[in-house]
């Protein structure tokens, strides 16, 4: 399989993933029917193709991978969709968490094999 099939497979985790934690948001402690099972099926197929991923992708730069871009994007989420303020402390963090997932895929000789 190549790089990019690869990396699309992580993506789709990846996005799942953050509607997943959306959906968590929204289901108030499991309060709400819709948002919960949305959450739960969300979770299956990221869960899915991450591991899916990992027959190409060790699994320590997978799941850095996974983290810290689901980490931006529900960041991103949570101020566009809930309103949730993000102070320049943790604008920084999260760039810093882009750069290191950057330097992971640019620089490592670990992320594909």
């Amino acid at each position: 399989m190549n790089l990019t099939a690869v990396y699309a497979v992580l993506v789709v985790a990846i996005v799942f993933e953050v509607l997943g934690t959306s959906a968590m948001q929204a289901a108030q402690h499991f309060s709400r029917l819709l948002p919960t099972v949305m959450m739960v099926a969300c979770y299956a197929v990221a869960f899915y193709f991450l591991s899916w991923s990992l027959r190409y992708v060790p699994v320590g730069i997978a799941y850095a991978i996974w983290s810290g871009l689901g980490i931006v994007l529900i960041s991103l989420v949570g101020y566009f969709a809930f309103g949730q303020k993000l102070d320049l402390a943790a604008v920084c963090g999260l760039g810093l968490i882009i750069a290191g997932v950057v330097v992971l895929n640019l620089f490592s000789k670990s992320t594909f094999h």
